[in-house]
């Protein structure tokens, strides 16, 4: 990464300073806006836009920091994005848009993204069981749905856990999208004397996500691993396990709701855009490395979620867990196909 002084002249770095210097900003966090930033000015290069584009887009970003960290702000167990009187949604559209190398990016399974409009457009329901690779994942579909789905992408529900709406870095980015804020398994323990707390809100947000899938119409983003996916012992990316006990919870809600739900597997390729730490923080303050890369996502067909290998199982947590397995493993093959298309090209 290029050193800091080679930008002593930069505005956002002058009054990044200044606001640690008054204490508007925790100490702990210069290294880290330091670092995304000279790793974002280097993953675009000095040519891409001008070095007005970086400044404008840093300050307004560190203006919003300095705000979550002086002003908290609290996220409704269901939130919706805000779009005024500031577009969050497009500011976090806008910030990602340049690292990402659209003519080698791809989208695969069309045909079942239209199908999934269809159902939407009939107050049916659509739940994606995904695998999850980097804080900006929902920020990468829209940009990669852009074009051809840009509603769809706009108006999909993600379940959000604790961090992207606590991270001062992250929450500026989750303002913009809709969310239901959960507490996964991995972080609901620590600290020990909030789970009892934790866990009623988890209650409070799956009750909401029933009146949505009532309400009919909604697309929701899953991913049933609970976390991101993380390189192997090779430095492979492997696509984390999936939780049986979180899609058993997803199909019971989905069969108690009034109005008809469809199961979908989605894949992505989105790691290497910023990469994740090698091993989960349960501390806050993760450093974020920014690159330019090509992006890559595939909608699969739809799950028979009672009609899989192992479903004839009558140990029921074993057919649990038989059925998060084959889900898992139609994720894996599409995102084996994205990356297998990613070296060919």
């Amino acid at each position: 990464m290029e050193s800091s002084s080679k930008f002593n002249s930069s505005p956002y770095l002058k009054k990044l300073a200044t606001y640690v210097e008054q204490g508007l900003l925790p100490t702990k966090l210069k290294l880290t806006l330091e670092g995304f930033y000279l790793s974002y000015r280097e993953a675009l290069g000095e040519v891409h836009g001008g070095a007005s584009a970086y400044e404008e887009r840093f300050l307004v970003f560190l203006d919003l920091i300095k705000q979550q960290v002086e002003n908290p702000f609290t996220f409704a167990p269901y939130h919706e994005r805000i779009r005024k009187p500031f577009d969050y949604y497009q500011f976090g559209l806008d910030f990602l848009r340049p690292l990402i190398d659209f003519p080698h990016s791809n989208v695969r399974g069309a045909t079942n993204i239209d199908e999934i409009t269809e159902n939407l457009k009939r107050k049916e329901n659509v739940i994606l069981l995904a695998n999850h690779q980097i804080e900006g994942d929902p920020q990468a579909i829209s940009l990669l749905l852009e074009k051809s789905h840009p509603q769809f992408a706009e108006e999909m529900i993600f379940i959000a856990g604790e961090r992207v709406v606590t991270d001062p870095l992250a929450v500026p980015f989750s303002m913009g999208r809709n969310l239901l804020c959960i507490y996964s398994k991995r972080y609901i323990d620590h600290p020990p004397e909030d789970k009892a707390k934790k866990q009623l809100h988890n209650k409070r947000t799956m009750q909401l996500m029933s009146e949505l899938l009532s309400d009919g119409g909604k697309a929701i983003y899953v991913a049933p691993s609970g976390g991101r996916d993380r390189r192997n012992a090779q430095g492979v990316v492997e696509i984390a396990p999936f939780d049986p006990q979180s899609i058993e919870m997803l199909y019971l809600m989905a069969q108690k709701a009034t109005k008809p739900t469809h199961f979908y597997p989605l894949a992505l390729v989105t790691y290497d855009l910023l990469p994740p730490p090698d091993a989960v923080q349960k501390e806050l303050g993760e450093k974020r490395v920014a690159q330019k890369v090509d992006i890559h996502l595939a909608m699969g067909k739809k799950i028979s979620m009672e009609d899989f290998p192992g479903s004839d199982e009558n140990d029921k947590h074993l057919r649990r867990k038989a059925r998060a397995d084959y889900i898992r493993n139609l994720v894996k093959q599409d995102y084996d196909a994205l990356i297998h298309t990613r070296s060919s090209l």
